[in-house]
């Protein structure tokens, strides 16, 4: 009888609303064409702070144009629906939480729904400060990619390598069905202090190798430097954090006074991080000319960015090293030194991240969404999402390297050291060749 009586009830309100809908479409369809002219002209500020992974504040502009065949109502009856009907207990919770997930799934590898501590664990490392396993991944469809490990991380000391594929996680194979499952069981086994073994296939060769990693703090120090021979300035870029700049410019500002014949700026494995640090680590080296341009849907998301005069090191020949462990922001600067003229590239075709994502907290407990918002593009108008950046010249490494290999920022000064890493001896020769 209550069904009945509920049945009655919502075919009742569907004829009321049908008949108000009749009635106004013609009032409506007008006043929305109005609306639409009018927002096509309206000047609203440029954002100041677009940017990868760093908070902003957002205006949802919700669309109340819903179709009445797919609207919130009809989500809101199937969540009923199943609840009340379905052969096992479901909670309001749980299916609230599958439709998140569903919404997102729908949506970029790099969009997420970001709980409270998640939230909190990306503006640690924002901060240089990270709990985990020391690797980033990119998840497409039935596999998740390297796009780099963290340097003096677990992952790093284990031999895994930009491009490498994960396809099991503590012997599960990955699939499509479990993708969000081995991420988030990932997670927990990070925040319990517990060790994964991972199986993954090398990028190249497809050979399958297995790690067993234990979480540990990272301290990630986002620039480090040396001078090699005294007068070729090396400089370490392994992710782009809320201090990048400044460690750029205290690096820089010691050479300033020194006669340097050139400088190797290393983007190798540097997944990204915030959009803005690229921007202004770019603008100390251009004394003129677009540095990048972001393009999206709503106002704010599009963007010309453009050097100012002032520079550092103007003068010096310059080396940007990169791989295919070199994403998102860093390739922002590769992209900018490389079509302003301003460096030469060297190394592998990078990873192919052309899009932005904001971070657009939401009022519930202090979570947040991690969205993608726009794409950028090269200084020459070109969207590398997917692509990658080329180098001008090109070197790979014919095999993969050692866990045991050191970087030359660990290394002395001395040349012979510094040939312990083909790719930097490659680019001191190519400087001292330049300087003759």
């Amino acid at each position: 009888m209550q069904q009945l009586i509920r049945n009655i009830a919502h075919l009742g309100i569907g004829l009321l609303l049908g008949l108000c809908i009749s009635l106004s479409s013609q009032e409506h369809a007008s006043s929305q064409s109005d609306a639409h002219l009018r927002s096509d002209h309206k000047n609203n500020p440029l954002s100041e702070h677009t940017c990868d992974d760093i908070s902003h504040n957002i205006n949802h502009n919700i669309n109340h144009n819903i179709s009445d065949e797919f609207g919130y109502p009809l989500l809101q009856d199937v969540l009923e629906t199943v609840e009340t009907y379905y052969v096992k207990t479901v909670t309001r919770e749980e299916l609230v939480q599958a439709a998140i997930q569903g919404i997102f799934e729908h949506l970029d590898p790099y969009s997420s729904f970001l709980k409270h501590q998640d939230l909190l664990d990306l503006q640690d490392t924002n901060r240089g400060e990270y709990f985990g396993y020391g690797f980033e991944v990119a998840s497409d469809k039935d596999h998740l990619s390297i796009i780099a490990p963290f340097a003096n991380s677990p992952a790093q000391r284990a031999g895994i390598q930009a491009g490498d594929r994960i396809i099991k996680l503590n012997h599960t194979a990955i699939s499509e069905k479990n993708l969000n499952d081995i991420l988030t069981e990932i997670k927990q086994h990070s925040l319990r202090k517990q060790s994964i073994m991972l199986t993954l296939t090398q990028l190249n060769s497809g050979t399958e190798y297995q790690v067993t990693l234990a979480p540990s703090q990272i301290n990630i120090q986002s620039v480090t430097s040396k001078l090699i021979d005294n007068h070729i300035g090396y400089i370490r870029l392994s992710s782009f954090q809320e201090n990048t700049t400044a460690e750029m410019i205290r690096t820089l500002a010691q050479w300033q006074t020194r006669s340097l014949t050139g400088v190797i700026l290393d983007l190798r494995n540097n997944p990204g991080g915030l959009f803005d640090q690229a921007i202004e680590v770019a603008d100390l080296f251009l004394a003129k000319g677009k540095i990048v341009s972001t393009s999206g849907r709503f106002f704010d998301a599009n963007a010309d960015y453009f050097a100012s005069p002032q520079t550092m090191l103007t003068n010096v020949p310059m080396l940007v090293l990169i791989n295919k462990g070199s994403a998102s922001a860093a390739e922002v600067l590769a992209a900018a030194l490389q079509e302003n003229e301003r460096a030469t590239l060297l190394g592998e075709t990078s990873f192919g991240k052309g899009t932005v994502q904001n971070l657009i907290p939401i009022l519930n407990d202090g979570n947040a969404i991690k969205l993608t918002i726009a794409q950028y593009n090269t200084p020459k108008g070109d969207n590398i999402h997917e692509i990658g950046i080329e180098p001008d010249i090109k070197f790979s490494n014919p095999t993969r390297p050692s866990p045991d290999t050191k970087a030359i920022i660990d290394a002395t000064q001395t040349t012979s050291q510094a040939a312990q890493d083909p790719l930097v001896s490659t680019a001191i020769s190519w400087i001292r060749h330049h300087d003759k």
